[in-house]
């Protein structure tokens, strides 16, 4: 009845039929070779740091992201965190899986925790709902092991200095975590959010803190 009443619609183009039509699926730019061993940043040559990472103190020892955030991604992790599309989650948990190999060594998934206000606005929180559908594909637990000390501040249209104090100090650790986590988070921007959880991880006594995440901003 839902369906007929409220039939589902392709979030990247609005096609009715699918959650993400097969055009749309496709046309995603993936992230392959080489890239940046550091932040993972595609560029024309493997580098061990790019001109995006290099000279910055990064919390995380690698960053992985399976699309490139360009038109078709903006409009689906739109569609996902702005607009409740729950249903978008196992599709953008697949193609983490299908571009990303299930992290070495790692112990457990951990994920960016929402701000409880646009979690409430949202009706879920993208990081957390794609960290537990990655912990099943990859056979990994799920620690909920970050929580917001304070408020942050919308990141949107700040720039990388700005974005860095705005996150600075922001994530508290609830609980010990273990040697080596894996941190999941929806969209990669300048790593601000990333690193900022992974300094946390690792003062609270993580060893390694690697970051995957679903898209990438390039530039």
């Amino acid at each position: 009845m839902l369906d007929v009443l409220l039939p589902r619609r392709c979030a990247v183009c609005g096609a009715p039929g699918s959650p993400c039509c097969g055009a749309c699926h496709d046309g995603f730019v993936r992230i392959g070779l080489p890239l940046c061993d550091r932040c993972g940043s595609p560029g024309a040559w493997p580098v061990r740091r790019c001109s995006e990472c290099a000279g910055r103190r990064l919390g995380f020892a690698t960053a992985r992201a399976a699309l490139v955030y360009e038109t078709r991604a903006r409009a689906f992790v739109g569609a996902w965190k702005e607009r409740g599309r729950r249903d978008l989650t196992k599709i953008a948990a697949d193609l983490v899986a299908g571009s990303l190999a299930r992290p070495r060594g790692a112990e457990a998934l951990t994920f960016v925790p929402g701000e409880r206000d646009r979690v409430l606005a949202r009706g879920h929180a993208p990081p957390e709902r794609l960290a537990w559908e990655l912990g099943r594909v990859w056979e990994l637990p799920v620690r909920p092991l970050l929580v917001r000390a304070r408020h942050i501040s919308r990141q949107r249209g700040l720039s990388l200095q700005e974005r860095r104090r705005n996150v600075a100090g922001a994530f508290a650790v609830a609980v010990i975590p273990p040697d080596r986590i894996v941190l999941v988070d929806d969209v990669y921007t300048t790593g601000a959010t990333a690193s900022a959880c992974a300094i946390a991880l690792r003062r609270a006594g993580a060893l390694q803190v690697d970051v995957v995440c679903l898209a990438r901003a390039v530039r």
